[in-house]
């Protein structure tokens, strides 16, 4: 894969990736940019523990909490956070995003993401990673894509290994969590190299769960 660059313009190395508002789907799951439009759903989707590895600041249970976690995401910076949609109900169970976007070096991290104890063990988790990541890689050019998670998040971890995506270490005392817990971040890639067999293991989950 080339980088697209400008040769009139000195050490420019390439022009910026540009990330915008996209809604992406597929026969289970629609990921479309989060609104107050979602409130009523998130509240019932939402569960105490969706936050526990999380440096959020309270728990967000209730329709007022939920609103102004909505409203908190919208104002995000550098970050584009999607709303999940199960096709199957056309409710949002969750809630995923692109964020600490690296525009000029290719580069984002998919993260904040979390999904209702019911769609757990579904085909919503490796359809939606499958959106993002195809996305990311095949239409925006990223060539790294970064997923962390809590290191005491063992279910997370998991999760992310069994993406295929690459394991690179953590990051010490990284956060420091609403307890005052400070947090060690394990930091998981995936590079276009990978994504064939990312993609073909993907949809091999994702078609074995519509069996």
């Amino acid at each position: 894969m080339s980088i697209p660059t400008d040769p009139t313009i000195p050490f420019q190395r390439m022009n910026p990736m540009r990330i915008e508002p996209i809604t992406l789907s597929n026969d289970a799951v629609t990921l479309e940019p989060i609104s107050l439009s979602h409130c009523n759903d998130i509240t019932q989707a939402i569960d105490p523990d969706v936050f526990m590895y999380m440096p959020m600041r309270s728990a967000v249970l209730t329709n007022n909490q939920v609103r102004r976690y909505i409203e908190f995401q919208l104002q995000r910076d550098n970050a584009l956070v999607f709303a999940v949609i199960d096709n199957s109900t056309g409710r949002a169970v969750g809630s995923t995003s692109y964020m600490n976007i690296r525009h000029e070096h290719y580069g984002l991290e998919i993260g904040s993401t979390w999904i209702s104890k019911s769609s757990r063990g579904t085909k919503i988790n490796p359809s939606m990673k499958y959106l993002m990541l195809k996305h990311a890689i095949e239409d925006l050019g990223a060539i790294r894509v970064e997923l962390r998670t809590d290191a005491r998040n063992e279910r997370s971890r998991a999760a992310i290994l069994k993406l295929g995506a690459s394991y690179e270490g953590l990051m010490r005392n990284h956060i420091i969590m609403p307890d005052g817990h400070f947090r060690e971040t394990a930091v998981y890639t995936i590079i276009p190299e990978q994504w064939d067999e990312i993609s073909a293991r993907l949809l091999r989950r994702i078609n074995k769960a519509a069996d």
